[in-house]
């Protein structure tokens, strides 16, 4: 709903009145392609464990403002008055943040975090003018304000450090921001369009998802010989698998659980803890995965390495168990196959990591393929009644 006039809507800000994802957060979105892009390939760069940690914060961190507007175009229509000119000036600065991923603890390293600085206080201008009428909504923002300038202040710091005692800056910026919304409450954020919110991450999984078939892409690079086809297709079975397990039922089920609840805190709190936070181990378990793609389909005959087979079967291990703990949040059951599933791939870890890339590779597909028989053996029927009961709710709208 807009008010006032017309000329005041062209500079103002206009509340979202759709579930509909609209083109520009697609638009918006994929600039974070590249952002995710460039966190495997810094990893790919150095694939040691300070490599994999450097990695992964520098994914949170872009996970986090990416997640700030996935709630801000949650309130607001990004394509209606002012914001659309501001998610352009984002979308430029998220872009040299991206640019600077692979020297963001080097010499990149300031630039990154003023950039980034950017990206976050053009959210946290746009929610201060959503908030003018809206008090709740405003000591929110002006929390999730200051927990901002912290986050970006220590990035800014962290870029005159170096080695661990800049990583640990980095870490404790990260904990820092993503623990604000602990800090200050959720009573006076609006969600007011949860099926648009889901959504929203469900294409997110799904941008992840076609990285990790990039990193085949990049791995293989030009020389395509039958080693390199049967690691991509092998890969390309384990990231539909990945799809597989997150969509046919899991995102419906949650979605439905989310929209169901008043608005009000619960659904906020449902939609912070399942989304923004249950999300990002799913992403940067599939990140993790792109990197062990994209060695395997590198060089097929050797083996991994304790490294890269950790990144790879860890973070297939790290998407079920987050799948695990989305279930638990939203359903409040525990899915015992995902669970054993996860275990047994972290156990299987020292033993793939000794053996021929292509082998290893060919065991995780397989599992996350038996893990998907499984499920759809052992549950169909209660599949079957899930679906026909989401479609029958949804078809009067």
């Amino acid at each position: 709903m807009s008010t006032g006039s017309p000329r005041a809507a062209r500079i103002s800000a206009v509340f979202r009145e759709t579930e509909r994802v609209t083109p520009l957060e697609l638009f918006f979105d994929l600039v974070f392609v590249l952002a995710i892009t460039q966190c495997t390939a810094l990893m790919a760069d150095d694939p040691t464990w300070a490599g994999l940690a450097r990695g992964l914060l520098v994914l949170g961190v872009l996970w986090w403002s990416w997640v700030g507007y996935a709630w801000l175009t949650s309130v607001l229509d990004p394509e209606e008055g002012g914001v659309r000119l501001v998610m352009f000036v984002a979308m430029a600065a998220l872009l040299v943040v991206a640019l600077c991923v692979p020297g963001a603890f080097g010499d990149d390293a300031l630039l990154f975090a003023c950039a980034y600085g950017v990206v976050r206080f053009s959210q946290i201008g746009l929610f201060l003018i959503a908030s003018r009428e809206n008090p709740g909504l405003r000591q929110s923002v002006l929390g999730l304000a200051g927990g901002t300038a912290v986050g970006v202040g220590l990035l800014l710091a962290a870029s005159g450090l170096d080695g661990w005692a800049q990583g640990l800056v980095w870490a404790l910026a990260l904990a820092l921001d993503m623990a604000e919304p602990y800090f200050f409450g959720s009573e006076g954020w609006s969600l007011e369009h949860p099926g648009h919110f889901a959504e929203r991450h469900g294409l997110i999984i799904i941008i992840a998802l076609g990285e990790s078939i990039v990193a085949i892409g990049i791995g293989a690079g030009v020389a395509v010989d039958v080693g390199v086809v049967a690691a991509a297709t092998l890969g390309i079975a384990a990231a539909a698998a990945l799809w597989w397990l997150y969509f046919d039922v899991v995102a419906l089920v949650a979605e439905r659980s989310l929209a169901r609840l008043p608005a009000g805190r619960e659904r906020n709190e449902r939609g912070r803890d399942s989304y923004s936070y249950l999300h990002f181990p799913m992403v940067a378990g599939i990140v993790l995965l792109a990197l062990g793609l994209k060695k395997t389909v590198g060089d097929v005959e050797y083996d991994l390495g304790t490294v890269v087979a950790s990144a790879m079967l860890g973070g297939a291990a790290i998407y079920l168990l987050a799948h695990v703990a989305f279930r638990l949040r939203n359903i409040g059951s525990l899915n015992r196959q995902r669970l054993v599933c996860a275990i047994t791939l972290v156990a299987l870890i020292p033993l793939l990591a000794r053996i021929p890339a292509l082998l290893a590779l060919a065991i995780l597909t397989a599992a996350l393929c038996g893990l998907v028989a499984l499920e759809a053996v052992r549950f169909a029927e209660a599949r079957a009644r899930v679906r026909q009961r989401l479609a029958e709710e949804s078809a009067p709208h």
